[in-house]
């Protein structure tokens, strides 16, 4: 492929500054790190926003780049050279052009929201499957292409790592990619390239205000999934819409396509009538626009009857019966991490969850409230590093619904763990004021605070271990290490003496 040939990809996308030397120039590889630049690649130097590729010109030239594009302009070379208006942006068309445009080539289902990404994502997999599609998944759990899984670094990954999954997926003949869609990757232009087919927002609460600064911006972001609805070539394209969220009315009146609503408590296209849950799974009736049908599912809570409902409209646009939404539901046993029960023969319940918002802890901990029997004792922290607004947030809603709660780590990274749990504590102070009688403790050793949890847990209680869910690991400093909170706690419930 030529250089001309990747440049028509910005027509009408990307403004062209500045054109230099032979664009005819064959181009065999396309990177953005200058440590992988080889002979024929073409070079993009991206601001990222830490690191500006600009400062690196040189180095891919030195490892053999024989074409450049950069948005700042560049003196002293003598090879095929673009500047263009956005290099971030146009990152991500250049990568879709070289890998053969595979966004076009395959259905596109984006996922975004704070909440509820990776079990939307995994139910819509399901129900994709049911329908004998090949499902290719992106998201914060795994990549998976085919029988291949692959370990997530980012929910969504990088531009170029992006287009070459999607690449990947149409070359092992999946028909359908299913992604979680983050506000990180929509305001750092990493989807550009890419034209979905169905958006999908589940909700909006405080989380990663430490990149967007205000919660507006980090709506703004959201927001991109669906107004980028308009752009290409596809038809058929809808926007499926929580609109129990406030923030989902604002995003049905900008959509520039069809849109399908869904919720419990707000008029919608799907509504869940009649749920029932419990600790075995959630039962409803889903009202849809093709009529109601009953849903049985393994999944537990309220906050799944959102996701269920997401994907259920998913399945629908894309061709779904309700009987092969019933069948794929009802076969659809757990998602990693999500509400996932670690049985190790206890007469106690134990369960490992993602959540880390405050939104999703709540969530956690009204779904565990309306389940329990005994008490609850939630066992959470926060990571370093990353919004510490929420902090206190997230222990006053500890408190608010548990029994006992244990302050612990979460993934530091660079930050003082202790330092991290004293805010965390201011939350957890203030809500002792309404509920004196909530024990808790601060062990920033995280095995140790599981070790406790399980330790004071009896039957009937139900041990919640919040935060960090599929991850098995701990970031510390800037060093991983392997920690997995189910293992953890199936080694401390065997260290009771309790035998399968």
């Amino acid at each position: 492929m030529t250089l001309a040939t990747m440049l028509q990809a910005l027509d009408g996308r990307v403004k062209v500054l500045e054109r230099q030397g032979d664009l005819s120039v064959a181009v065999k590889a396309i990177t953005d790190d200058s440590r992988t630049a080889s002979s024929q690649s073409l070079f993009v130097a991206v601001k990222g926003e830490r690191v500006d590729g600009h400062r690196f010109i040189s180095a891919a030239l030195k490892g053999g780049a024989s074409a450049l594009v950069a948005q700042e302009r560049v003196s002293g070379i003598s090879l095929p050279f673009v500047r263009v208006e956005d290099s971030r942006r146009a990152l991500g068309f250049l990568g879709s052009r070289f890998y053969g445009d595979p966004s076009s080539r395959i259905r596109m289902i984006g996922v975004t929201g704070t909440n509820g990404k990776t079990t939307t994502t995994y139910v819509c997999k399901s129900l994709l499957e049911g329908l004998g599609r090949q499902v290719g998944l992106i998201g914060t759990v795994a990549y998976q292409i085919g029988t291949s899984t692959m370990p997530a670094a980012h929910t969504t990954p990088g531009a170029l790592e992006l287009q070459r999954l999607l690449a990947e997926m149409v070359t092992s003949g999946c028909t359908t990619a299913v992604m979680e869609v983050s506000s990180h990757a929509l305001a750092q232009d990493r989807t550009s390239g890419c034209e979905y087919d169905v958006a999908v927002f589940s909700n909006l609460t405080q989380d990663h205000l430490d990149f967007h600064k205000t919660m507006e911006d980090y709506f703004q972001a959201k927001l991109r999934l669906f107004t980028g609805l308009a752009e290409g070539h596809k038809r058929n394209k809808r926007a499926i819409i929580n609109v129990d969220d406030s923030h989902g009315n604002r995003i049905v009146e900008c959509s520039p396509v069809p849109v399908w609503t869904y919720a419990l408590k707000s008029k919608a296209d799907l509504r869940a009538e009649e749920v029932r849950l419990s600790i075995r799974g959630t039962t409803f009736t889903a009202a849809t626009p093709v009529g109601n049908f009953s849903i049985e599912s393994h999944l537990v809570g309220e906050h799944n009857v959102y996701n269920l409902l997401a994907a259920i409209g998913v399945a629908l646009h894309e061709g779904a019966t309700p009987d092969q939404i019933r069948l794929a539901v009802g076969n659809m046993l757990n998602v990693p991490g999500r509400f996932e029960r670690v049985m190790a023969g206890q007469p106690f319940t134990v369960v490992v969850d993602y959540a880390h918002t405050e939104d999703a802890l709540v969530r956690l901990l009204t779904t565990a409230e309306a389940l329990k029997t005994g008490r609850i004792i939630t066992v959470f922290g926060c990571g370093g590093d990353r919004d510490r607004g929420k902090r206190p947030k997230m222990g006053a809603a500890a408190v608010r619904y548990s029994d006992v709660v244990i302050l612990t780590s979460d993934n530091p990274r660079t930050e003082d763990s202790h330092a991290i749990l004293e805010q965390v504590e201011v939350g957890v102070v203030e809500g002792l004021r309404q509920r004196p009688h909530v024990q808790y403790r601060k062990i920033a050793d995280r095995r140790q605070a599981i070790q406790e949890a399980v330790r004071q847990a009896q039957s009937p209680d139900m041990v919640l271990i919040a935060g960090k869910g599929h991850e098995d690991y701990q970031i510390v400093g800037t060093e991983k290490f392997h920690f997995d909170d189910r293992e953890v706690a199936r080694n401390a419930i065997q260290r009771l003496g309790i035998r399968v």
